[in-house]
C-alpha cells in the first residue's frame, strides 16, 4: 500500500515538471516481528527498544517494489513482494547502545542496515539480501522485463 502511494506521488510530481514517461520504480521495506510492523525509529531510545526486541530472534523483512509506466487510464503498474528472514545474534545492551550511537539505525526499517555495521550481528539470513537492503533486484528486474524493458 505504501509503495503504491509513493509511486502515485512520484508520477504526480514528475507530471507537473514535464518529465518524460519513463518508468518509476519505488520500494518500501518493513521489518515484521510477528503480526506487528517495525518501521523506522523515531529517536535513539526507540532504536534501542527495536533492536532489543530483534536481538536473538528471527524476523521477516518485507520489501514491496512497484514499477509504473504512464499515467491515467493507460498506465501500466506492476508490483512484487520480497519476503526474507533475518536472524539476529543475542545482543547486550552495551552492543545495542554502541550501534545506535553510530547513527546508522536512524531512517532504517527495523533500526538496522544489513549493509553496514549491523551485518556483524546477523549470523543467518534467508531470502534476498538486496531486498533486505531496500530494493529487491531480482523482483525489480522481473517487473521491468514484464513491462518491456531490457535488464
Amino acid at each position: 500500500r505504501v509503495t503504491r502511494l509513493k509511486v502515485d506521488g512520484g508520477w504526480a510530481r514528475g507530471g507537473r515538471r514535464g518529465m518524460p514517461a519513463d518508468p518509476i520504480v519505488w520500494s518500501e521495506t518493513t521489518v515484521a516481528p510477528g503480526h506487528s510492523i517495525c518501521g523506522k525509529p523515531d529517536d535513539a531510545p526507540h532504536a534501542q527498544r527495536v533492536l532489543a526486541e530483534l536481538a536473538g530472534q528471527t524476523r521477516r523483512v518485507l520489501t514491496a517494489v512497484a514499477v509504473q509506466v504512464g499515467a491515467g487510464a493507460g498506465a501500466q503498474r506492476l508490483q512484487a513482494l520480497s519476503v526474507s528472514e533475518v536472524t539476529f545474534a543475542p545482543l547486550t545492551a552495551e552492543q545495542i547502545a554502541a550501534y545506535v550511537a553510530t547513527g546508522e539505525p536512524m531512517g532504517k526499517a527495523g533500526a538496522y542496515g544489513i549493509q553496514g555495521r549491523a551485518a556483524a550481528f546477523i549470523p543467518v539470513l534467508h531470502g534476498s539480501y538486496s531486498g533486505i537492503m531496500g530494493l529487491p533486484m531480482y523482483e525489480t528486474a522481473q517487473l521491468l522485463r514484464a513491462i518491456g524493458f531490457s535488464v
